[in-house]
């Protein structure tokens, strides 16, 4: 693969695939570091585990002298079981495509426990690994925590649950708040300052709720009404009757309406809406990350609807190469395999006693990658520059771009 010259910082010359399409960037230190890279948000779904299998004896990957560890379920039965096979397919990827790495990488089985997980966790320490990459599920990960940070350990995991994040515990992860939040900021600024919403009566949907709560209160608008439903087709319809009667007429009180829930609930809740009056060319819907689905498009309800997501243009970028090489289509969270080896490998090359502390994790600036730019937060969550979607019936269409930088970024 023919390799181009990038100047970085002090001088050093790091090189990178010349057909790189996107760089991964530590854009705190002004270093462009080697790596290509290039949308529907991880939910929850890893059903049918079932019994898992043994455990499985892998391979390390790569020979550098920097050891970081790959913690998945390889062993776990049903969805667990194939997701992680990609994430470590994608893991492969970037070790690819990124020249010359200074990792090497040891994937160790959770079989998808906490107990595996811990005993994975042990071995890797153990074995002199520097920087722990998963686990997958929130148990997991509360049980690895625990025990990376007495060993002095960072971890950049792949769950969802905000709960296990913490001090050396990062989640790269789909967190349901930035989407939320950015799309208020951007429908603030097209006028819309009254806002209702229409959420599951869940712990997903109460975070919801305080989300939109803030960031429309920090905006100077308005919440005017708040309806939660129970997940049922009945259940939804009485929601969406009570939310009428504020958000429907020539004169709404309303000018935009919150409905963050995936497709299967938009099916029923986007036509209770329209059916008892609201107009969508006079209240506009808002979504989330589950809205970046191909299923949104095909609600005629839906249509001209806005969400915030991760620009398509990574992710297809990453697909045909995933598909290239092993030839499957990924499931939507390989990118976060990807993104974390990748930013492992960028961060090698700094001094042994800074490259994975929490002082380089947590730089304010953050990192480019597949899906955009992310930073750690000191609390171990994470934040993402994402553009702005209008629902069409053939896909999201980008309506704003993904920012660039984290600067004068009002999150």
């Amino acid at each position: 693969m023919r390799q181009t010259g990038i100047a970085a910082a002090g001088g050093t010359v790091i090189a990178r695939p010349a057909r790189a399409v996107l760089r991964f960037v530590v854009l705190s230190v002004g270093i462009v570091l080697a790596g290509c890279s290039g949308g529907n948000f991880l939910g929850g779904g890893f059903g049918g585990f079932g019994q898992s299998q043994p455990a499985q004896n892998l391979e390390a990957i790569g020979s550098g002298s920097v050891k970081v560890a790959l913690l998945l379920p390889m062993s776990a039965a049903g969805n667990a079981g194939a997701t992680a096979t990609a994430l470590k397919q994608a893991a492969e990827l970037a070790l690819f495509e990124f020249n010359n790495p200074e990792i090497v990488l040891i994937p160790k089985d959770t079989r998808g426990t906490a107990a595996g997980a811990t005993a994975a966790a042990q071995q890797a320490i153990a074995e002199g690994a520097e920087l722990i990459i998963g686990p997958l599920f929130a148990q997991s990960v509360a049980a690895v925590g625990t025990l990376a940070r007495n060993a002095n350990v960072s971890v950049v995991a792949f769950s969802t649950d905000s709960n296990v994040a913490g001090r050396g515990v990062y989640l790269l992860s789909f967190l349901p708040n930035d989407d939320i939040a950015q799309i208020v900021e951007y429908a603030v600024g097209q006028g819309k300052t009254s806002f209702a919403a229409l959420l599951p009566q869940d712990a997903y949907g109460t975070l919801a709720e305080g989300v939109l709560r803030q960031a429309v209160a920090q905006y100077r608008g308005q919440v005017a009404a708040v309806e939660r439903y129970a997940p049922d087709a009945q259940a939804m319809a009485e929601s969406a009757r009570r939310l009428n009667q504020v958000a429907s007429g020539p004169r709404p009180t309303v000018s935009a309406i919150l409905m963050p829930d995936g497709p299967s609930a938009l099916r029923s809740l986007a036509p209770a809406l329209t059916a008892g009056g609201v107009d969508p060319n006079r209240v506009k819907f808002l979504g989330s990350g589950q809205w970046d689905d191909p299923q949104i498009g095909a609600e005629p309800a839906l249509v001209g609807g806005w969400y915030a997501a991760p620009d398509p243009a990574g992710w297809q970028d990453f697909v045909g190469r995933y598909q290239a090489n092993y030839g499957t289509t990924p499931p939507r969270i390989a990118t976060l395999a990807y993104d974390a080896v990748s930013l492992a490998a960028a961060l090698a090359r700094q001094p042994p006693d800074q490259r994975y502390s929490a002082e380089m994790l947590t730089n304010s600036s953050g990192f480019s990658g597949v899906d955009g730019i992310f930073r750690f937060q000191p609390n171990g969550l994470n934040q993402r520059g994402l553009a702005i979607l209008e629902v069409q019936s053939g896909g999201g269409r980008v309506i704003r771009p993904a920012p660039k930088s984290f600067a004068n970024r009002g999150f």
